[in-house]
């Protein structure tokens, strides 16, 4: 079985349709085949950050964006400290 995946406008749908016409939240899930904990995830999701709910596929939050970013720069910066360990060993020995 293969997972759905659901875009970004049926999710705010969906949720609005709880929210703003009252739907009861089993209610909703069953009419739309959904898990009844999906679409309260989703609910708590878009109350929790309303700009950046649901971002996509390949769209990260900005935190998200910013902890990657730190993660290649942190890598990058122990490969050169290496290659710098590894070249002042290498001076240490000739100059003996």
């Amino acid at each position: 079985m293969q997972r759905r995946k659901f875009s970004r406008e049926f999710k705010l749908e969906t949720v609005r349709l709880v929210k703003d016409r009252g739907v009861a939240v089993a209610q909703a899930a069953r009419d739309l085949d959904l898990h009844e904990n999906v679409l309260r995830k989703w609910i708590r999701e878009l109350a929790g950050d309303p700009q950046h709910a649901f971002p996509g596929q390949g769209q990260m939050k900005p935190e998200q964006q910013e902890i990657d970013r730190l993660r290649k720069e942190v890598a990058k910066l122990k490969a050169e400290r290496d290659i710098l360990k590894k070249a002042a060993a290498f001076f240490a020995r000739e100059a003996i």
